[in-house]
């Protein structure tokens, strides 16, 4: 095991910022072209090319931050109980969420989509007997579902994988962190990973398409787990995050040039699909969403340990929120902007609307559930410790809360 290390407040803020994004995220997801759980009737692409701006790598940072906070609690606490503690933490939320928290999401889906006519009451009948009569075009909607908390169920086998591989390589997973922490220095940092999650894109993206079906979603299995393996590593040696906080502009640079390039390609792709090296261009523009992806990651880190690596209350505070705010916020939006459609507000005013109640919303939940312990475990917090629990000296690991 490695020494106790400081906590590193700046991946708490990272954390923060990067749920922050999320939240923003799926309230366009209402305006957007693309299928959602519910539509707004002013949906278009206008502002497509801005959500791209976030989907590379926002989901596979929250990896790479778990990887790191996982790695530092199973030093601590060992591979076997660092195991128990997170199933606790992970599944009775997974499981109060799918049959609690995510059913008004199905709920309003079927009404837009299916203009079911039946009372909540009679739709949760269907929804825990796992109904599969909510057809269209071929494609059903799954009941029971895990809808956004897919994040938490895939979360909860990574760390049981990492935890198994821990506990059968022991000190040799330190040594070989160490090696790749410092074979990843200078352009190696940026072109390596890309190069490597761009191979698995190309090879698994085609056939594996995003499903968040546990058993069937590979390529995403193989990017996440390769991103929370390479976080773990990080957590071994801090010299990583003075490395990325050195290339943080080029990074950036980086970032927003693949992302300018992916917009052209979309936009040209369906009258450039016929020509004879259409599949090269494809090929390569898998790894510029990889390089995209990877270095808005480095970016966010290198700007993040350099201005970010304090500590006050709020730190603290915003947290412990992210976890219940994480469960609450899509069935919060979801909910929310089928109940307000009728007021037919112009599109920018409801979309700060869904943004300012779900944040109000869900952080108010998190302050009246964070001060009963019957309530914590299921919005994935620690069970509070007493008074003379909280007298002993504890160490924090870095991001142990995440």
């Amino acid at each position: 095991m490695q020494a106790q290390q400081p906590r590193l407040f700046f991946l708490d803020w990272v954390r923060i910022i990067a749920f922050l994004l999320l939240i923003l995220y799926h309230v366009g997801m209402y305006y957007v072209s693309w299928d959602w759980h519910v539509k707004s009737a002013f949906a278009s692409e206008a502002i497509e090319p801005f959500m791209i701006m976030s989907s590379p790598w926002r989901l596979s940072l929250l990896f790479l931050i778990s990887g790191v906070a996982s790695s530092f609690m199973l030093a601590k606490i060992g591979a076997g109980k660092f195991m128990r503690q997170r199933s606790v933490r992970l599944l009775v939320p997974l499981i109060f969420g799918m049959f609690v928290i995510v059913p008004p999401q199905p709920f309003f889906e079927v009404i837009e989509k299916f203009a079911y006519q039946g009372s909540y009451g009679e739709f949760m009948r269907l929804y825990v007997g796992g109904d599969a009569g909510f057809c269209n075009h071929a494609k059903c909607l799954d009941l029971p579902t895990w809808n956004h908390l897919w994040f938490v169920a895939y979360l909860w086998v990574y760390t049981l994988l990492f935890g198994s591989l821990i506990m059968m390589m022991g000190a040799r997973f330190d040594r070989i962190a160490s090696r790749v922490v410092a074979f990843l220095s200078g352009w190696k940092l940026i072109a390596l990973p890309v190069l490597f999650l761009g191979v698995l894109r190309i090879a698994l993206s085609s056939q594996f398409p995003a499903t968040h079906n546990l058993t069937w979603d590979w390529y995403n299995h193989a990017n996440y787990l390769s991103v929370f393996i390479l976080g773990a590593m990080f957590a071994r040696n801090h010299s990583i995050w003075h490395k990325m906080d050195g290339l943080r502009w080029t990074a950036l640079g980086l970032a927003f040039a693949s992302w300018a390039a992916l917009i052209v390609y979309f936009s040209l792709a369906d009258s450039l699909a016929d020509g004879a090296n259409f599949e090269y261009l494809r090929m390569t523009m898998r790894v510029v969403y990889m390089l995209c992806a990877w270095s808005a990651i480095v970016a966010a880190c290198g700007f993040a340990h350099r201005h970010l690596n304090r500590d006050n209350a709020s730190r603290a505070y915003l947290t412990e929120a992210v976890f219940p705010v994480y469960i609450l916020h899509q069935t919060l939006i979801v909910s929310i902007a089928h109940l307000i459609k009728p007021a037919h507000i112009a599109p920018a005013t409801e979309g700060c609307i869904l943004v300012v109640l779900t944040l109000c919303i869900s952080v108010g939940v998190f302050d009246i559930v964070r001060r009963f312990n019957v309530l914590r475990p299921l919005f994935g917090l620690q069970w509070q410790k007493t008074s003379t629990e909280r007298a002993a000296p504890a160490y924090a690991p870095a991001a142990a809360a995440h």
